[in-house]
């Protein structure tokens, strides 16, 4: 396997970095890296610690790794995933500042501890944390019931002070998306892309193929997340298998971004041709800058959950049946 690492590879540019991924031979993984400067969005970090650890430590190798900004790998913890020893020598103390460094979670006691711990060390008001709080549990719990991944869920974050942002990403080694959505609707989910955009479509869920979902799950999670990045005008994206969803930002003179049901209408970019990842990462850029209070923004988000179910069974029940 191999990655390439350069000056900008946020969510903006993310066609650039997938297109140099090479999942080829996972039992040996080499991280390539601009030799002057780095800039990593921390799912981008996610997904260099899951190919590790389908690689194992002892086989993994950083090529030219010489730029000074790449001491923010060991600051988010990727050493702890390879032999090699960092070339860095940072400040552990320093550690309690505005990130999360890389953590794996394999079950809902490790999720709620690590949600507990994390907002202090963000170091942000009450007011701006429920969000978070809200969109990493969901993302874990998404990986804890669907992904079936031995390693868990791997988690990291930023909080980037000058624009008032948070990134994260989520990242597993489970069986992909496509494979646990066609269970129940195979016939959906022809191809990756199909099974990314389907998950991503109110009440639909993995677990059962009744409109609505359950009562322990009820497909609301993913468009829930997407549906906060596209109100805050922020990137979110989902690469699971050879498919790739990201969310664009949305025109700033437009007030109010209006919530799809179908991701088709949302503005976006997407693609059926990466380099397969059996696994499913999510990436999100939340904006702190956002007005509406967090109670709020759910209530029209579920008032546009609760409508797509309801047109979707409407359209189901006047369906020709024949006997």
């Amino acid at each position: 396997m191999k990655v390439k690492l350069s000056t900008s590879d946020y969510l903006r540019n993310s066609d650039r970095f997938i297109d140099g991924l090479d999942f080829s031979d996972p039992k040996r993984l080499i991280i390539y890296s601009h030799p002057k400067w780095l800039n990593v969005h921390p799912a981008i970090l996610t997904l260099l610690a899951s190919m590790a650890l389908k690689a194992g430590k002892e086989n993994v190798k950083f090529d030219n790794l010489t730029a000074l900004s790449g001491a923010y790998l060991d600051r988010m913890g990727l050493f702890n995933f390879v032999s090699e020893e960092s070339p860095y020598n940072i400040n552990k103390k320093e550690e309690s500042g505005r990130f999360i460094p890389l953590t794996i979670i394999k079950n809902s006691i490790e999720q709620s501890k690590f949600i507990t711990d994390m907002i202090p060390l963000l170091h942000l008001p009450v007011g701006q944390t429920d969000v978070i709080k809200y969109t990493v549990g969901e993302l874990i719990r998404n990986v804890l019931e669907h992904s079936q991944s031995r390693d868990g869920a791997i988690v990291a974050a930023q909080y980037y002070k000058k624009s008032n942002t948070i990134r994260l990403g989520i990242c597993d080694n489970g069986i992909g998306i496509k494979k646990s959505m066609q269970k129940h609707w195979q016939s959906r989910t022809k191809t990756d892309l199909d099974a990314i955009k389907w998950a991503l479509v109110p009440g639909i869920s993995g677990t059962t193929s009744r409109e609505g979902g359950t009562e322990d799950n009820a497909g609301a999670g993913l468009f829930f997340i997407k549906s906060i990045a596209q109100i805050a005008r922020n990137y979110f994206m989902i690469y699971s298998g050879s498919g790739v969803y990201r969310l664009l930002l949305h025109d700033k003179r437009v007030k109010n971004p209006r919530l799809h049901s179908n991701p088709d209408d949302d503005r976006h970019s997407d693609r059926n041709d990466a380099p397969h990842f059996n696994g499913t990462l999510v990436a999100i850029d939340l904006s702190l800058e956002t007005k509406t209070e967090f109670t709020s923004l759910l209530s029209v988000i579920r008032d546009v959950y609760g409508s797509a179910i309801r047109e979707r069974k409407k359209r189901k029940y006047k369906e020709p049946k024949f006997v």
